[in-house]
């Protein structure tokens, strides 16, 4: 299976698709249809049936598919059998929502160190979780073995935060700011740019939608 050939847009379903078949084993429900999936994710269900068929044959025709199955592949293929560990630089707003959300635990993360450089911050904690220095961000990472990391930080730190990480073995980024700039080539780096978002929300918002 080569990872380049799979479109971006069928990984990111991927995790609609295991958090819906979570909540179908919650429900005891031990077979489902690509209709009835569809209409949990919001997704069409032949989009649903392309996705899965880039990794294999999961269902029967006429059958469906079986839950518990289909959640061990898709966790297989997202590489979340078991929960993954993560980072996260910047203890402000964001950062404290973020390390608020006690979901995490149960969807395959656990956010198991949070930094800043503020002395305000440094010390407080947050669902469990105490703000260490920034300054020993590099040493605790990587004694944790982490490859995964949030990014609550200003546009102007992002860059330089970003390349000190990937250095001790963070490769993959979730930045809450614009941040396509001088970034390492070997790590993965996805933003959340809010106001790209709110754009794309106002074109919607005045137009109608055929």
């Amino acid at each position: 299976m080569r990872i380049k050939s799979i479109p971006d847009e069928t990984i990111s379903r991927l995790f609609p698709y295991m958090r819906a078949l979570i909540c179908l084993i919650k429900e005891k429900t031990c077979i489902v249809s690509s209709k009835r999936l569809a209409e949990i994710c919001n997704i069409n269900a032949t989009i649903i049936r392309k996705d899965l068929s880039f990794f294999g044959e999961f269902g029967k025709r006429g059958v469906g598919y079986d839950v518990h199955n289909l959640l061990e592949k898709i966790r297989s293929i997202l590489k979340m059998e078991e929960t993954k560990k993560v980072a996260l630089v910047g203890a402000g707003n964001i950062g404290r929502a973020i390390m608020s959300y006690k979901h995490f635990p149960s969807e395959g993360f656990k956010i198991v160190l949070a930094f800043d450089n503020d002395i305000k911050k440094i010390g407080t904690e947050t669902n469990g979780i105490i703000v260490k220095d920034i300054k020993n961000a590099a040493k605790l990472i990587k004694s944790e073995n982490i490859k995964i990391c949030i990014l609550a930080t200003p546009v102007s730190d992002t860059s330089k935060i970003v390349n000190m990480l990937a250095k001790v073995g963070i490769d993959a980024f979730l930045s809450f700011s614009p941040c396509r700039l001088n970034m390492p080539e070997n790590v993965k780096v996805t933003c959340m740019d809010f106001s790209t978002e709110l754009a794309k929300l106002a074109f919607y918002s005045n137009n109608e939608i055929e």
